[in-house]
């Protein structure tokens, strides 16, 4: 066991990682789990993953969870690195790669926080777990706490994709449509979890969820052989998956694994929902709530992230940016990507593509530069988005 304690990531206060907690209790910010990184070093090495098994478990060593406990797993993790030929050629990047988080559980990088946060929940006592959802973290949530037989609540805003709304009532979640946005549902499921009796799951307002997105980082090292890339592009609606990867790559190279060269980091939004993007160009440290907030890709739709200050710090760290794509670019691009590459990616994903094609134009990435691309999720979960 090589977790050490958990670290507010704005004000510094440490917080005992053996009580179920949310935010820091002074200042409100996310918590991070920290590692005793040394001892950790003496327990792992680059060489010995090669013989473990392909899922995220196979960094246990820097997760959380008691390496006496079985994990709530689905054997999530290990999707694979592809190299997009044709659609990196016709957009002059030779060298681009897809990180298809599609083949995960649930069909989602969601998957890999939940994963690990509810294998955290249950071990440190939760019973019931809630979170609000506009699409796949809660199909994820659902899946994992019907798994570790837990009572499953998600706070859905009523037009979410119907396959999530499906897939959490499937797989015995209690579902709560509510006509508003996820910071609706976030508000309603602050108002009911103590008289309720439930553990606030929320993207980083509990600590490990992003100890299952970090594993984005490692084996994104992993694949590329240690060198890590000059570029990553990230679809940006809580952010868990952008802060955990940066996360990762602080841990790798106090290993050893890493030197301190870190990629491009760059933050796609929706047009109709860019509470970062406004803030990087503004020069804020912290993102104001994006009023009215509308994209056909639900897992963008967050005008209010709890960790914008965190992703503003690495973009403009890494000197990466933030841009934007319109809803019709991404469902048209879909459609290419497809074309070329045999993927039915998630608009998100798709937001991405489009993106990478901008920024080739724009002169702020080159050719001959190593870009890889997250998918989030299937095209399939979004069937409403797509004509006949």
């Amino acid at each position: 066991m090589f977790l050490s304690h958990l670290r507010c990531t704005a004000c510094g206060l440490q917080h005992d990682w053996t009580a179920l907690q949310n935010l820091c209790t002074a200042c409100h910010k996310p918590l991070y789990p920290v590692y005793d990184l040394a001892a950790v070093g003496r327990a792992l090495t680059r060489e010995s993953l090669r013989t473990r098994e392909k899922s995220l478990w196979r960094y246990r060593e820097v997760l959380p969870l008691p390496s006496e406990v079985e994990p709530i797993t689905f054997g999530e993790g290990g999707t694979p690195l592809l190299h997009a030929r044709r659609f990196g050629d016709a957009v002059g990047v030779a060298d681009l790669w897809v990180k298809d988080e599609a083949q995960n559980p649930t069909q989602s990088f969601k998957a890999r926080g939940m994963a690990v946060a509810v294998s955290m929940a249950k071990h440190l006592g939760a019973t019931k777990l809630a979170a609000p959802s506009a699409g796949n973290a809660g199909g994820a949530m659902a899946a994992y706490a019907a798994r570790a037989g837990l009572e499953a609540h998600v706070f859905m805003p009523r037009d979410t994709p119907r396959a999530n709304i499906i897939e959490c009532r499937e797989v015995g979640a209690h579902v709560t449509l509510i006509d508003g946005l996820i910071t609706d549902c976030g508000a309603e499921i602050a108002k009911r979890k103590a008289a309720e009796g439930w553990f606030d799951m929320s993207t980083l307002k509990e600590p490990y969820r992003v100890e299952g997105k970090k594993t984005l980082g490692y084996e994104l090292a992993e694949q590329l052989d240690w060198q890590l890339p000059d570029v990553v592009l990230y679809p940006t609606g809580g952010g868990t998956g952008l802060v955990g990867m940066w996360k990762a790559f602080d841990e790798m190279e106090t290993l050893g694994w890493i030197g301190p060269k870190r990629p491009r980091m760059f933050s796609i939004q929706a047009t109709g929902c860019a509470p970062i993007v406004r803030a990087f160009h503004a020069g804020e440290t912290a993102a104001e709530e994006f009023p009215n907030a509308h994209t056909v890709a639900s897992g963008l739709r967050v005008p209010k992230a709890v960790g914008d200050f965190l992703m503003l710090d690495i973009l403009r760290l890494s000197g990466g940016g933030a841009l934007t794509v319109d809803d019709d670019e991404m469902i048209r691009i879909t459609r290419e990507v497809g074309a070329a590459e045999g993927l039915f990616v998630a608009p998100e994903g798709a937001a991405c593509f489009a993106a990478l094609r901008s920024l080739v134009a724009d002169g702020k990435i080159k050719g001959d530069e190593r870009v890889v691309i997250f998918n989030t999720g299937s095209g399939i979960k979004y069937l409403e988005c797509y004509g006949e």
